[in-house]
């Protein structure tokens, strides 16, 4: 266990901690055994395989000959996670409907420590980037590359998003990426001003999205929602008029559906 060092800091257990590290590991390598996993982490190979067997015996692991894995456990609590956030049925329908009008993908995301999470998305019938767009679901975005990333940033207290920059940094992507501060609080600005979010070409080459926040009844953001095609087909009108029209029309219904099944809970814990 880690002590106090007066800094404010919680105490944490080095043990924990290195158990994460060994999930993230596996997720990483696509799964290990135990002399690898002893040399990515730099620890024992007893200390390896201590941790891999811990895991294993308490169902996060599975063992197939010697390579470890990650079990469906983390499916099943990913699910429960997921249910709990802001996705829920009537989401799905909008995104799937959005996806089905625009022949774009969707996207449904929310921000966690500072990090974009895709819960969902949806798929059009034009949509492109299939094997990137999978894996999306099991990253966390920087979000300042993206659309709905900075439709989230723009109605954060600045003061969040100064503490987000200050821990992740603004990495570049492509040489559209927003990488200054100042250029970066200029643009969020500019994004409340016109109720949407664009990412041109900023988080990879060729492909353009805007973003919408999707806010409570009080101000605050929830989460934002996406459409993201390639530069051939989202340009001109299509970008700067219809697709954001489209992204802050369906982030209204959620927004107006969503205030309004919390007022009707309001007044049943009233009743």
């Amino acid at each position: 266990m880690t002590g106090d060092s007066g800094g404010g800091s919680p105490r944490t257990l080095s043990t924990v901690s290195t158990a994460m590290e060994v999930v993230k590991a596996i997720e990483a390598t696509d799964g290990t055994g135990v002399t690898e996993l002893a040399d990515r982490l730099d620890i024992s190979k007893s200390s390896a395989h201590a941790y891999l067997a811990t895991l294993e015996q308490s169902g996060f692991l599975v063992n197939r000959d010697g390579r470890y894995e990650l079990s469906l456990m983390f499916f099943v609590l990913g699910e429960y996670v997921r249910n709990r956030s802001l996705l829920d049925e009537m989401i799905v329908r909008q995104l799937d409907e959005l996806a089905a009008e625009t022949a774009h993908y969707t996207h449904l995301v929310t921000e966690e420590n500072g990090r974009g999470i895709n819960l969902y998305k949806g798929k059009g019938e034009a949509a492109v980037g299939d094997d990137y767009q999978r894996t999306k679901r099991q990253q966390r975005d920087y979000l300042h590359i993206t659309a709905s990333g900075k439709a989230i940033l723009a109605y954060l207290p600045q003061s969040r998003v100064e503490a987000i920059v200050d821990r992740h940094g603004l990495p570049r992507r492509t040489e559209n990426t927003i990488t200054d501060r100042a250029e970066l609080f200029d643009h969020l600005a500019t994004v409340r001003e016109r109720g949407y979010a664009v990412n041109d070409e900023e988080e990879i080459e060729g492909l353009r999205a805007v973003g919408a926040p999707i806010r409570d009844r009080d101000g605050g953001v929830l989460g934002s929602i996406s459409i993201s095609g390639p530069t051939s087909l989202v340009d001109g009108d299509t970008f700067y008029e219809d697709l954001p029209e489209r992204a802050m029309e369906t982030a209204n219904i959620i927004e107006v559906n969503r205030n309004m099944s919390d007022r009707r809970s309001d007044i049943e814990t009233l009743i």
